[in-house]
């Protein structure tokens, strides 16, 4: 299996991303090298693409195949795009506040700490649907770890798409988000131009 190993703030300077939209709060004081230089129009386009894949920690191929998907979708092909990846397991685990980074999340997922509606899903890339119910295992509550991770996560603010009780551990999605809820910032037409070129 493809593992990310790119030292994250690097990355992050190197996207022009801040670090917060992955769950990290230090910041970066150097600038990147390529600061100032002009960008094509593909190297934008380019750019946005990585970042989306970098803050949902996806890989190129599933990226690719989710961007097919949202193409044969109704309604507009990059918001159905953002949607599905803000739909993934990891995502919804880390906006609850179940973990405090996006990698947390999807490590937690892989460790079968977390049940969607009563039934254990290891699989970071689940796809939830409205009303799921998500929360970590019984046996995981008592975890050191997720203690550690309340007391981080307790003050973090909950999309308003879905509900959270962050001291039980667990929470309901009330509805899908639409673009307008999702605060990352990709820019999502310029991926779409990328992939129909």
């Amino acid at each position: 299996m493809a593992v990310n190993r790119v030292p994250v703030l690097k990355r992050c300077r190197a996207l022009g991303l801040e670090p917060s939209y992955l769950g990290y709060d230090k910041k970066s004081n150097r600038t990147s090298a390529r600061a100032g230089k002009k960008v094509s129009e593909y190297g934008l386009q380019l750019r946005e693409k990585q970042k989306a894949k970098f803050i949902y920690g996806v890989l190129e191929k599933p990226f690719h195949n989710y961007y097919e998907k949202a193409d044969r979708m109704k309604g507009m092909t990059g918001e159905n795009l953002m949607v599905m990846l803000e739909s993934r397991l990891d995502n919804v685990v880390f906006r609850m506040g179940l973990a405090r980074t996006r990698r947390e999340a999807r490590q937690v997922v892989g460790h079968k700490h977390i049940t969607v509606n009563g039934k254990v899903v290891n699989i970071p890339s689940y796809q939830i649907k409205v009303g799921d119910v998500i929360e970590v295992r019984e046996s995981a509550r008592s975890l050191q770890r997720f203690k550690d991770i309340v007391e981080v996560t307790g003050g973090r603010l909950v999309p308003e798409w879905m509900d959270a009780d962050i001291e039980a551990l667990k929470g309901t999605i009330k509805n899908l988000p639409t673009r307008e809820m999702i605060d990352v910032p990709v820019d999502e037409m310029l991926i779409v131009e990328l992939y129909s070129k």
